[in-house]
């Protein structure tokens, strides 16, 4: 059963593996032969034995059964298809080979040629590379991070509209998991805060950057994450103010937004929205048509406002109305 909230990429349902499979093309399959592996020693026989091995097709020139190649250069083949299929039946195989090779170093080769893709903006090899990192462990602070910055360039480059959902998930997903698994590691705190203010999530974008400001020591960063933290003061309290009227505080949650609708925030139509549900759901039924009405003259085709309109109209007796709002309702939602 697969797990979104988890780091290791065996184990996760993978989102984005399917713009990589396309490299899998560039690879053949062999294996080691016996004598090959009884050479080898370090126990690799019990691991490999039978085990498909990644070549790309100008390595089949020079492999014989694991002689003529460097044993590098298998273990790149092996975490180019690690990377691409993190899934891969022979995923757990190639982990244990290159632990009983490398222990730990294999993370400063992978991932120095990840850092070097990333650079030249090769951002699918390095995606496939910091996959690989994470399939080996699944915690290392360096590929998390390294995979979540690079899904998040990814995303940014982008403009096809699932490929951008998809990556900016799971890039998502890594900052959090940095948060939790690595909380001392200031900058994804930075990027966590980005990604949640550009969900709207302002809140949580000032919890998370005051986070980071207690954490970090950059002065570049702490500067333009201040005043950041500025410039969300008043979104962060309308949010606040929409939460209430969400949990039924309505005359609470109106005493909050009411002043705003004076303010630069007035052609934001989500304000007037909520508005208008805490005037309907405290009897002030003309107010709260024209903030409903408000809402329509800024997104035309809101079916919540509609719903809202045709439930006052209903309420006092305004047939006609109620079902003119109900027709547009039906006709926006596809039921007729």
């Amino acid at each position: 059963m697969f797990d979104r909230k988890t780091t290791d990429v065996k184990r996760r349902k993978d989102r984005i593996g399917q713009y990589f499979t396309h490299y899998a093309a560039k690879f053949v399959f062999d294996e080691f032969s016996d004598s090959y592996l009884q050479n080898a020693g370090k126990g690799l026989a019990d691991i490999m034995k039978g085990i498909p091995i990644p070549l790309r097709k100008e390595d089949m020139q020079v492999f014989s059964g694991g002689a003529g190649l460097s044993v590098f250069h298998l273990a790149e083949n092996m975490a180019w298809i690690m990377g691409i299929n993190p899934h891969f039946e022979y995923t757990q195989k190639y982990v244990d080979f290159l632990n009983k090779l490398y222990n730990h170093n294999i993370y400063e080769g992978l991932l120095k040629k990840g850092r070097d893709a990333a650079e030249l903006e090769n951002f699918d090899e390095a995606c496939i590379l910091f996959r690989a990192i994470l399939c080996i462990n699944p915690t290392d602070l360096h590929g998390m991070y390294s995979y979540a910055t690079t899904c998040r360039e990814m995303y940014l480059k982008s403009d096809d509209e699932e490929y951008i959902g998809r990556f900016k998930a799971e890039a998502l997903d890594f900052f959090e998991l940095l948060t939790e698994i690595h909380p001392g590691y200031a900058q994804a705190y930075y990027y966590l805060g980005y990604a949640y203010l550009n969900m709207g999530l302002y809140t949580k974008a000032e919890i998370t950057w005051k986070d980071f400001l207690s954490k970090s020591f950059h002065n570049a960063d702490r500067k333009e994450i201040k005043e950041r933290l500025k410039q969300i003061e008043e979104p962060v309290e309308i949010e606040q103010g929409i939460n209430m009227v969400l949990t039924g505080n309505f005359q609470q949650g109106l005493g909050v937004l009411e002043p705003f609708a004076k303010t630069k925030f007035n052609s934001w139509w989500p304000l007037s929205y909520y508005i208008g549900v805490c005037y309907a759901r405290l009897g002030r039924h003309e107010e709260a048509l024209a903030s409903f009405k408000n809402v329509l003259s800024m997104n035309a085709s809101h079916p919540e406002t509609m719903e809202e309109l045709a439930t006052l109209y209903a309420a006092v007796g305004n047939a006609e109305n109620e079902e003119k709002y109900l027709k547009k309702l039906k006709l926006i939602r596809g039921d007729e």
